[in-house]
C-alpha cells in the first residue's frame, strides 16, 4: 500500500458519459468530509499537461448531479502514451500538491492512471463509458442512461415504421462492443440485431428474414445495427432494392451520450466516487472500482486491463430466439 494522500485530483477522460458529474460530486464531497483538499483537472490528461487545474469545494459541485456530460470537460490525449509525457504529468501533479488522482474513463484512461501510479501518484480509476466494455465490471457509468435513451428513440422510430410498413435500420453507438445494440434488441423487440462481435455480414439472411416477416403479415421490420458495423444508409439502399420494401436508416449518434442521468447512473456513480476516495484515504493506488455480483469492489489496474469481456452468451441466445419468433 502506498501512503495516504492529502490532496485528491479528479479528471474525466475519453468519451463523456451521463453520471460522470455524479461521480465528480461524490469525489469532491467525500474527500472534503475526510479532511482532504480537492483539485479538479479540466479536459482530462490533455488539461493536466496544460495545468488546467482548479480548486474545488462543496459549492463547486452543487446542482450538477442531474446534468449530463462532465463539468470538467473531457478530451483524448494520444501523446500520453509517451514516457516523457507521463513523467511531465506526474511532475505537474506533484507541483500542485496532488498526491492522489481519481480518473473517470475507460481502459485507455486506466492505462494512463497505471503509468502515473508507477511515478508516485496514487491513482484510482472509475469506469466511465456508455459502451459497457470494461471487462472487470458489470456496470459502467453512463450505460444505463445511454441504453434507455436509445430504447426510447427506437420506440419512436417503430411507430412511424409501422405506419409506413417500412424496414428501419437504427444505428446505435458501440464501435467495438455491441452491448447497447444487444440490450435494445431485447428491450425493443427488434427483428434483427447486428453486433460487432457476432455479425457475419450475410445480408442475404437479413433480406430473407424481412421477406418472411412480410409474408407473415408483419407491418414493420426493425434492425438494430451497432456503430462498429455501420454503413446503415448504404445497407438500407441494398435491402430496399432486394426486397422492394421501403427501408430507412436512422443513426442515433451522440444523442446517446447526453441527457440527464438515470437514477441508477446517479446512485452507482456516486457510490463509486465515494469508494475511490475511501481507497485513497487507506493508501491504495493503481486500483479500479467495479461492480460485480451485486457488490462494489476494486481491482488492481494491471489485473483489470488484462481481463477480456465478450457478449453474454445467454442474453445473445435470448435475443436470437425472440427476434426469430
Amino acid at each position: 500500500m502506498a501512503k495516504e494522500v492529502q490532496t485528491i485530483g479528479v479528471l474525466t477522460s475519453g468519451g463523456d458519459a451521463p453520471g460522470m458529474n455524479a461521480a465528480i460530486r461524490a469525489v469532491v464531497r467525500q474527500a472534503i468530509a475526510r479532511g482532504k483538499k480537492v483539485k479538479g483537472i479540466k479536459r482530462g490528461y490533455a488539461g493536466l499537461l496544460q495545468e488546467e487545474i482548479i480548486d474545488m469545494d462543496a459549492h463547486s459541485v452543487s446542482e450538477i448531479i442531474q446534468r449530463g456530460g462532465t463539468i470538467l470537460q473531457t478530451a483524448r490525449c494520444l501523446e500520453f502514451i509517451e514516457p516523457e509525457v507521463q513523467k511531465k504529468a506526474a511532475d505537474i501533479c506533484k507541483k500542485h500538491g496532488i498526491d492522489g488522482l481519481v480518473v473517470i474513463g475507460g481502459d485507455g484512461s486506466f492505462k494512463g492512471a497505471q503509468k502515473l501510479a508507477t511515478l508516485g501518484i496514487n491513482t484510482i480509476g472509475l469506469p466511465g463509458t456508455i459502451d459497457l466494455d470494461i471487462a472487470c465490471t458489470e456496470y459502467t457509468i453512463g450505460f444505463d442512461t445511454a441504453v434507455n435513451t436509445a430504447m426510447e428513440a427506437i420506440d419512436k422510430v417503430r411507430d412511424t415504421s409501422t405506419s409506413h410498413e417500412r424496414c428501419s435500420i437504427i444505428e446505435v453507438m458501440g464501435r467495438g462492443a455491441g452491448y447497447i445494440a444487444l440490450w435494445c434488441g431485447i428491450a425493443n423487440g427488434a427483428e434483427d440485431v447486428l453486433l460487432p462481435e457476432r455479425y457475419d455480414y450475410d445480408e442475404q439472411a437479413l433480406v430473407n428474414h424481412i421477406i418472411e416477416g412480410k409474408k407473415k403479415g408483419k407491418q414493420h421490420h426493425i434492425i438494430i445495427n451497432a456503430e462498429g458495423i455501420g454503413h446503415s444508409a448504404s445497407m438500407a439502399k441494398r435491402i430496399e432494392a432486394a426486397t422492394g420494401i421501403e427501408t430507412r436508416a436512422t443513426i442515433l449518434g451522440h444523442m446517446q451520450r447526453g441527457g440527464s442521468p438515470t437514477c441508477k447512473d446517479r446512485v452507482y456513480a456516486s457510490t463509486m466516487g465515494a469508494l475511490a476516495v475511501d481507497l485513497l484515504c487507506k493508501g491504495a493506488s493503481n486500483r479500479v472500482v467495479g461492480y460485480r455480483h451485486g457488490e462494489f469492489v476494486d481491482f488492481d489496474i494491471d489485473e483489470a486491463l488484462a481481463m477480456t469481456k465478450g457478449i453474454d452468451e445467454y442474453q445473445f441466445e435470448i435475443c436470437n430466439t425472440l427476434c426469430n419468433s
